[in-house]
């Protein structure tokens, strides 16, 4: 859990500065970091899609994994999930933190953004499989300047929101890392080659903004591409 651990230092301290500073930091600024991040994402995903060992695994995995994603429209559960949430928080009016429709919405918005999401779920699994909290470490560099722009503006729910990633990415990495200890390293090996080709998907698409891409539906791809490796070596087929 060591990248949810920073990924929650990041949203706190980058709340932090957008409390005490954000509105002096020019829009500029702030996009050309996105930029930039984008730009390492992108490459860190080319890097660690390097590590399949057979390129026709994250293939199928992401062929199959797509269309099973469209047919169930887990791009628009996700969306739908926040909205809900968002609208039904929204709905409230608890009086707890003086402006409680600011910190409603501060708190809500951020945790949507930095919970809902591929690099959110892949991250977690990777760091509870393998102990590899590199993808979380970028991530936690995006929630960071994130969480400087909406604390900025949203006030001090962002803060919070820093509970509902320890929440949410921990219980995933535990469970990763329960389901996972029998995994050899071809399969860790396979299904980080396929989380890479996912995450250039993420740079282009929300963080470069080239292209809109679906990224939601490929998350099956990560569980089809350890179901077709322990198929493989039930089969006895070399790998």
């Amino acid at each position: 859990m060591t990248g949810t651990f920073i990924n929650v230092a990041a949203v706190i301290v980058g709340s932090l500065i957008g409390l005490l500073a954000g509105n002096r930091i020019p829009e500029k600024t702030r996009q050309t970091l996105v930029s930039a991040l984008g730009l390492f994402t992108l490459a860190y995903g080319v890097f660690i899609f390097g590590q399949t060992q057979n390129m026709l695994i994250p293939l199928f995995s992401l062929v199959l994994g797509t269309i099973f994603g469209e047919i169930v429209k887990i791009e628009e559960g996700l969306n739908g999930l926040g909205g809900r949430i968002q609208q039904k928080l929204a709905s409230w009016n608890p009086n707890l933190f003086g402006e409680s429709q600011k910190f409603v919405t501060g708190f809500v918005s951020a945790s949507l953004l930095f919970c809902i999401g591929p690099m959110a779920i892949l991250g977690s699994i990777q760091d509870g499989i393998s102990g590899d909290f590199q993808m979380l470490a970028i991530k936690s560099l995006l929630d960071g300047i994130a969480s400087i722009a909406f604390a900025s503006t949203l006030g001090v729910g962002v803060i919070f929101s820093a509970a509902a990633v320890l929440v949410y990415q921990g219980a995933i990495s535990l469970l990763a890392g329960w389901i996972g200890q029998g995994f050899g390293d071809s399969v860790v090996a396979e299904m980080t080659a396929t989380g890479g080709v996912i995450l250039i998907g993420i740079a282009v698409s929300n963080l470069l903004e080239i292209k809109k891409i679906r990224t939601g539906s490929f998350l099956p791809a990560l569980f089809l591409s350890v179901v077709i490796v322990l198929i493989l070596k039930a089969l006895g087929i070399a790998y």
